[in-house]
C-alpha cells in the first residue's frame, strides 16, 4: 500500500479496509488481521495499525472480541457506504468542483 503524505496514515488504512468491506472481499464476521500481522503487512507501527482499528471499532465497522481478534460487524458495508459518500461529497465533490470552474469545465465535457 502506497500512503499519501497529505492524510494521516491511520485513515488511509481505515479507508482501505473500509474498501475491501465496500468490494465484498471482506464480508460481515469474517477475522481480519491482527494489529501487529497488519502492521508488518503494511511496514507500518503497530500503533497506527492500533488506532486505525480504533477508528473502525469506534464507527462500528469492526469489533473486537477479546482474545481472538478483530472482525467485520453486521451491517459494516452500509455504515462503510455511507461514512464514504459523506466523506466524498463533503471533501472531493467540493475540490473537483473548483478545479472543473478553474479550468472552464462543463459537464459535457466531463461526460465525453
Amino acid at each position: 500500500m502506497e500512503f499519501n503524505q497529505n492524510r494521516p496514515i491511520y485513515l488511509q488504512i481505515a479507508d482501505s479496509i473500509s474498501e475491501r468491506i465496500l468490494s465484498g472481499e471482506l464480508s460481515e464476521g469474517d477475522r481480519i488481521l491482527s494489529v501487529r500481522e497488519l502492521g508488518a503487512e503494511l511496514g507500518v507501527n503497530p500503533n497506527t495499525a492500533m488506532r486505525s482499528y480504533e477508528k473502525l471499532t469506534q464507527d462500528g465497522i469492526i469489533y473486537n472480541q477479546r482474545g481472538i481478534g478483530y472482525f467485520v460487524s453486521e451491517g459494516a458495508r452500509n455504515i462503510a457506504l455511507e461514512a464514504m459518500r459523506r466523506d466524498f461529497m463533503e471533501n472531493e465533490v467540493p475540490q473537483f468542483l473548483r478545479r472543473m470552474q478553474l479550468l472552464e469545465l462543463d459537464s459535457k465535457d466531463i461526460l465525453k
